[in-house]
């Protein structure tokens, strides 16, 4: 630390301190690097979200991570909520010296945001005294109680809070906390606050209350504050900071605030910060147990399914390629350790059928045997020729990813049945097992302006015409972008003043966090305690959601299960049960003959009006074209439907009708590439080129189509040297290597993989063979999953009209 600065913030908020931190994290931690800042500490308002992430930043920075919160604490018991009298929260700055004070701060956090909410998540002095192990607390800013005190002029209640925190804390764990923004209520109350350090000992350091990054960005936080409680800049009495002080200063400007009043208050921030020492443990987490017979261990149990669906499904006489690809799945199953997992997706699969639950599988998962021959897929992919590589491979160990669909309306049982089984205490927060996951939203280009516009009080038709010339595709267009591609918006800037503050200060906030909700499919289930991994905090309708988001979550370790809701397998449970009552019959929805005639002739005249995944304009005409002949025709169509291949739509219709000659690439690649005329549509077909062309093994392959996804060039520069040096090897000229390389390269980021778009055909031929075959039952069940959407309600009205369905 010798050429490092002497003084550690030990007071920031980020933008997760929700619309009062214009913070990110990027530019907060490197600001700190650049001051040579040794350490720094993130202490949002109640929230612990963004601290995993900022440990991480902070590590790759050389910067010392301090993982704390800025808590709010009741002033009677957390649980109490009786309006007024609860509705204040006093502020205390909590840090955590070790790891121990680490897991405490989770716990505190996570019984604040579920237990104590109300307006804000709230912690009390017995949950304090319970967990204050390994904790570091200060005084903290004029929301504290021992300012609050001094500000209405109650010494005394005042130095005995700090004596009750002291022996609380323990010796040396609770500091008095001196501030200066220039306001005279912490000029007054910090001559006080010294008066208690002196008589009871207390160890004293400065902060600043850091909310924005540089003296700068004070303006476009103070529009922040208005966006968060509505307000205007023009109003006189909204919540205003007082001063354009709160920012990351450096340790000069700290020393010149300090330095005569107390000299040692500077040096004790880098005391906190050599005491303040956790190690965050990334990796994987034990998995639970999804109920294994006893003299089972997962990965035998596991076997035991396997080999028991083989006989089921192959008739008891199952080929040598399908018993060899199953030898070579459960190998890799148990090298990477992935058994129970298949199991706990096994469990949710048998619990969708026994209930009746429509469900089913998107995705690489539908490319393992395992999977099909443990009912996790009803698809064959040796039949389908399906990639289990593209599942799971030994060269990437990391969680394989199962997205589970249901029927939209009956998801919320499988998360029940969930949160039943594997966490049976689910009512403590500190016991919960099964919680789904926090997304942000954030502040997008459009909605920045908008709201900026209204906070600085501009006339709405004046923002509403700038916010017009912001596209709205492509999806993530940023103000940067529009000030290149648009000529109007740009000339805005340049010459209208309002326009140009408009825009300067939205820029400033664009992508800021804005609210947290809860992330549309994820849920995390484990083996142990949640809060041992992550905060907690909770939904709306009362259910567990973590504080940490998706990514981090994947960083730790924790299972993430993705259960999409998906109203298209509402419709063919609906439809069966119509199917029933006005026939008698009972249909086995996957037991479908995927040879129907009448199925391929209304597909073929592109009356896709409710079939899933062909019912757009532009599909149906290219599906009237294509005429498919199978349910493979319609995967390739499924998948070449997307930016970029959809280039190659027509060649593939011209091809498969003999209109156009096949050509492939490489006389050697006929084989991957006959069932699709010649054309690459898949990802899984890039990672057999890359083996059969270069040499690879199906895991490196599926390494080069991840680089390839990703585009970053260092990267896709060095795979193309080893995929010249592979095809080299097999005597295939460098010219001609390039020109497959190239041909690759556009499918392995905007290609599906074959699984999905195999399980997405399977749905969308079963919703065609029902609307072929009991076209009536079909359409009522459409109408009735659409009766709230009005738009969706017309057109199949419309459909019915032309089908003549009354």
């Amino acid at each position: 630390m010798s050429n490092s600065s002497d003084f550690v913030h030990l007071h920031c908020h980020s933008e997760f301190s929700l619309l009062d931190g214009a913070n990110r994290l990027d530019p907060l931690v490197k600001r700190a690097a650049e001051l040579a800042m040794p350490a720094l500490a993130l202490t949002d308002h109640g929230v612990m979200f963004g601290t995993g992430e900022f440990y991480n930043k902070c590590k790759a920075n050389g910067v010392k991570p301090i993982l704390g919160v800025e808590a709010y604490v009741a002033p009677r018991k957390h649980t109490d909520k009786q309006p007024k009298l609860d509705q204040a929260a006093y502020h205390m700055v909590l840090l955590a010296r070790n790891n121990q004070g680490y897991q405490n701060l989770l716990k505190l956090t996570t019984i604040a945001a579920i237990e104590g909410f109300y307006y804000k998540p709230r912690m009390d002095r017995d949950l304090l005294a319970k967990y204050s192990e390994g904790l570091i607390a200060t005084t903290a800013c004029l929301g504290s109680e021992i300012n609050a005190a001094l500000m209405r002029g109650d010494y005394a209640s005042a130095r005995d809070a700090c004596g009750f925190y002291r022996d609380l804390f323990g010796e040396g764990n609770y500091y008095v906390e001196l501030q200066n923004h220039n306001l005279p209520e912490q000029i007054a109350c910090n001559e006080s606050l010294l008066k208690i350090a002196r008589e009871l000992h207390l160890p004293v350091i400065c902060s600043n209350d850091v909310h924005y990054l540089g003296s700068a960005d004070a303006d476009a936080h103070d529009i922040l504050l208005c966006i968060g409680t509505g307000a205007q800049v023009a109003d006189t009495d909204r919540l205003k900071y007082a001063s354009q002080e709160f920012y990351l200063k450096s340790s000069e400007e700290m020393k010149s605030l300090f330095h005569e009043l107390h000299p040692k208050c500077i040096e004790q921030t880098l005391e906190i910060a050599e005491r303040c020492h956790v190690e965050l443990e990334f990796g994987r987490c034990p998995l639970p147990s999804p109920g294994i017979p006893d003299g089972f261990t997962p990965h035998e149990y596991l076997t035991h399914l396997s080999e028991e669906g083989l006989m089921r499904k192959y008739n008891d006489n199952p080929p040598e390629k399908v018993v060899e690809r199953l030898r070579y799945e459960l190998d890799i199953i148990a090298t990477t350790g992935f058994s129970q997992y298949i199991l706990i997706v096994r469990d949710l699969a048998k619990f969708a059928e026994e209930k009746g639950i429509y469900s089913g599988v998107r995705g690489s998962a539908a490319g393992s045997l395992t999977s099909y021959l443990v009912d996790i897929t009803d698809i064959d992919p040796v039949e389908y020729g399906l990639t289990f590589e593209r599942f799971l491979n030994p060269e990437r160990v990391q969680m394989p990813d199962v997205d589970l669909d249901f029927e939209d309306t009956r998801r919320g049982e499988v998360i029940e049945y969930v949160t039943q089984k594997y966490s049976p205490n689910q009512a403590d927060p500190t016991q919960a097992r099964v919680a789904q996951i926090i997304t942000f939203g954030t502040l997008a280009a459009r909605a920045v302006l908008k709201d900026a516009g209204r906070a600085l009080g501009m006339p709405p038709p004046d923002v509403e015409k700038l916010c017009k010339m912001i596209p709205t595709l492509p999806v993530g267009m940023t103000i940067d972008k529009t000030l290149d591609a648009n000529p109007e918006f740009k000339n805005a800037y340049v010459r209208d003043p309002a326009a140009r503050k408009l825009i300067d200060t939205a820029k400033r906030l664009e992508g800021i966090s804005r609210h947290a909700s809860v992330h549309a499919a994820g849920v995390i289930i484990s083996h142990d305690a949640l809060v041992d991994y992550t905060p907690l905090t909770r939904s709306a309708d009362g259910g567990c959601v973590t504080q940490y988001s998706a990514s981090m979550l994947e960083k730790i370790g924790l299972l993430k299960m993705d259960f999409l809701g998906l109203i298209n397998l509402s419709i063919l449970g609906q439809a069966v049960k119509n199917v029933e009552a006005s026939t008698g019959t009972q249909l086995d929805i996957r037991k479908l003959p995927l040879d129907d005639a009448k199925t391929y002739e209304l597909l073929g005249a592109g009356e896709c009006v409710g079939v899933f995944q062909l019912e757009s304009p532009q599909m149906r005409r290219y599906v009237q074209e294509l005429k498919p002949t199978s349910v493979r025709d319609v995967a390739a169509m499924v998948a070449l439907y997307r930016p970029g291949p959809m280039a190659h739509i027509p060649r593939f219709v011209r091809c498969k009708h003999g209109l156009e000659k096949i050509e492939y690439p490489h006389p050697t690649l006929k084989g991957i590439l006959e069932e699709t005329y010649g054309v690459i549509v898949y990802q899984d077909q890039v990672m057999q080129i890359a083996q059969i062309i270069a040499g690879y093994s199906l895991g490196q392959a599926d390494i080069l189509r991840r680089a390839m996804g990703k585009k970053k060039k260092e990267e896709m520069q060095k795979q193309r040297e080893n995929f010249l040096r592979g095809a080299a090897e097999k005597g295939i000229s460098e010219k001609k290597a390039s020109e497959i390389f190239d041909l690759m390269e556009p499918f392995a980021g905007y290609a599906f993989n074959k699984a999905h778009a195999v399980c997405y055909a399977m749905v969308a031929y079963q919703t065609a063979w029902l609307k072929a075959n009991y076209p009536v039952e079909y359409m009522a069940a459409l109408l009735g999953c659409f009766i709230d959407k009005s738009e969706k309600l017309a057109t199949c009205m419309d459909e019915c009209k032309r089908m003549g369905v009354p």
